[in-house]
């Protein structure tokens, strides 16, 4: 029955991640560092705001995206395409009959687990150089804000990062790509990676995230899906 249950959440996960093929590629040293860093962390990153205008400034932001997250987490629960085979899996996991079968349950369910989230996507946003509405806009299109999404590709969680990136980062163990802050630390160093490798080119960035540098529709929905979150 477990293992039924654990097959049917894996096709619940593969519908809504959609990280393409991402080529593996040498790494330089301070990707590598960073990365590695990210590894031997947990839990929330402690935020520190040089003046009262930055403190207001991310107060205003994250009060703002709280609800903008909490809509498009009632739009994909209130989904019957995107969470029928996810409950359902959940259903038969759980021990007990009259357990919720709510896919959000163990993701981003309550308001503190929401605000632990978006203070990990400004943190790293910041320190990668990055936009947090864009970072924000890139995980609504790669995983659907689904912290154990895994793709076709066997890319994993938020931001769909491959399991190769691991490699010589996390002696191979994919399953920290399932840690929110490791997750979100990996795909910001790798989106500006890619920006530093495309010479600030943001559409060819992108589209080498996804694997599809060159083509359009990918860094059009990410872009589309951005303007949702500034």
């Amino acid at each position: 029955m477990q293992r039924a249950a654990a097959l049917l959440f894996c096709m619940a996960v593969l519908t809504v991640a959609h990280a393409g093929n991402q080529r593996e590629e040498p790494l330089i040293d301070s990707v590598r560092t960073a990365l590695s860093a990210a590894v031997h962390q947990s839990g929330p990153p402690s935020l520190v705001h040089t003046d009262a205008k930055g403190a207001n400034a991310f107060g205003q932001w994250l009060s703002q995206n709280e609800a903008r997250l909490e809509k498009q987490l009632q739009r994909r629960k209130s989904s019957p395409a995107a969470t029928s085979v996810a409950n359902v899996a959940i259903a038969a996991a759980s021990s007990s009959p009259n357990a919720a079968p709510d896919l959000l349950a163990h993701e981003l369910a309550n308001s503190h687990l929401r605000r632990e989230f978006l203070q990990t996507v400004w943190y790293e946003s910041q320190r990668a150089g990055l936009d947090p509405s864009l970072v924000l806009g890139l995980i609504q299109v790669e995983s659907g804000f689904r912290k154990f999404a895994i793709s076709s590709a066997s890319a994993r969680g938020f931001m769909q990062v491959m399991p190769f990136w691991t490699r010589v980062l996390a002696e191979g163990d994919a399953s920290v790509l399932f840690q929110a802050q490791t997750n979100l630390r990996f795909g910001c160093v790798i989106l500006r990676h890619y920006l530093n490798v495309e010479g600030g080119d943001l559409t060819l960035a992108l589209g080498r995230y996804n694997g599809s540098r060159g083509q359009t529709q990918y860094p059009n929905a990410v872009l589309a899906a951005q303007k949702g979150w500034q």
